[in-house]
């Protein structure tokens, strides 16, 4: 069975990678759109290596035409369109934190809790549309799932290290264009980013709250609260880097169970999506130049804390725009298939 697709936000970062991740899996596609803004008139983009699709207007668009909708542009789009695409009969898969933590709307990483999705549906009080989570939450989970099932997690503490491809297209344009400036003594301009973002950081992703939190470090406690455990309390530190492509993250987790390192290593070793490149030496680790464009969650530089009882601590990088995105949105629908939603 073949199926018809359509990619909205597809002239962006995660809309393109979504289309390319799609071919690389052999998803079985009858029929691609590629749907963007009215404001991307004659734009074309690649699916594969010969092919390419005229870009749509999305406000045009009749949904009833596909099985699948997959949304990357935006809340504001997913907030309007999404729920038209489900009332037309399209599965939506949608990337944006528009629907995460609504009550009928999966929140789903594939490998971690890959639960009957039939939930979702119209017939069944959904409204036909699974969330994909954040891209650091989605590197996240994944490692945290098989520790907590061995060790029950009670805290984790995560300081992310956020690269500009998670704020879109403009923002890696915005990367290369003060890098470049800055060697020929040019003016910066600061247009996607608070401060200046070549040879800095900047501690702080989307808004910032009432209790001084970012709207980023919220999105990480409560979808991993949802994805793996409400009891898991969760604190986390945001902060962009000068890194195109590839999150990294520093995390603390504390246990009920005693910490056993090897045994540690073990489940993490047997778990799907995870690799473990942790040798002791320089060079002995992952950095998100070596993650971008592969698809697993690579987890270094592993060690018992000490610091309390019973704590483990670890390095976390994943390709942002793949599994934090575009990887696991199709991950998604290939497990929608597989238990007969489509």
């Amino acid at each position: 069975m073949t199926y018809k697709i359509a990619v909205v936000g597809a002239t962006g970062a995660v809309g393109r990678e979504m289309l390319q991740t799609l071919y690389e899996r052999k998803f079985p596609i009858d029929k691609v759109y590629a749907l963007a803004s009215s404001k991307s008139p004659g734009r074309q983009v690649s699916f594969g290596d010969d092919v390419t699709i005229d870009v749509e207007p999305i406000e045009k668009f009749d949904f009833s035409k596909v099985d699948f909708a997959f949304f990357s542009a935006g809340g504001s789009v997913s907030e309007k369109y999404a729920p038209v695409a489900g009332k037309c009969g399209a599965l939506v898969i949608d990337n944006s934190s528009a629907f995460r933590m609504k009550e009928n709307v999966p929140l789903i990483v594939p490998e971690v809790n890959h639960y009957d999705l039939k939930g979702c549906l119209f017939e069944n009080g959904g409204i036909s549309i699974i969330a994909n989570p954040n891209c650091s939450t989605a590197q996240l989970v994944m490692a945290l799932s098989p520790l907590h099932r061995e060790f029950n997690i009670k805290r984790v503490v995560v300081s992310t290290y956020q690269a500009v491809s998670g704020a879109g297209k403009e923002a890696m344009d915005e990367l290369f264009n003060q890098t470049k400036k800055v060697y020929v003594n040019d003016p910066l301009e600061k247009n996607v980013f608070t401060k200046e973002i070549s040879f800095n950081v900047i501690p702080h992703i989307d808004v910032f709250l009432e209790d001084g939190f970012t709207k980023e470090e919220v999105k990480m406690r409560d979808e991993t609260k949802k994805i793996l455990d409400e009891n898991i309390d969760v604190v986390a530190h945001c902060v962009r880097v000068p890194v195109f492509v590839g999150h990294s993250e520093a995390v603390f987790i504390e246990c009920e169970n005693p910490m056993d390192e090897e045994l540690a290593r073990d489940v993490l070793s047997d778990t799907e999506g995870v690799i473990i490149i942790d040798h002791r030496v320089d060079e002995g680790y992952i950095t998100p130049k070596e993650a971008a464009g592969e698809d697993g969650v690579y987890l270094s530089r592993i060690r018992v804390d000490n610091s309390v009882p019973s704590g483990l601590v670890f390095w976390c990088v994943s390709d942002n725009l793949r599994k934090g995105a575009a990887l696991n949105a199709v991950q998604i629908a290939e497990l929608a298939v597989s238990q007969g939603l489509k």
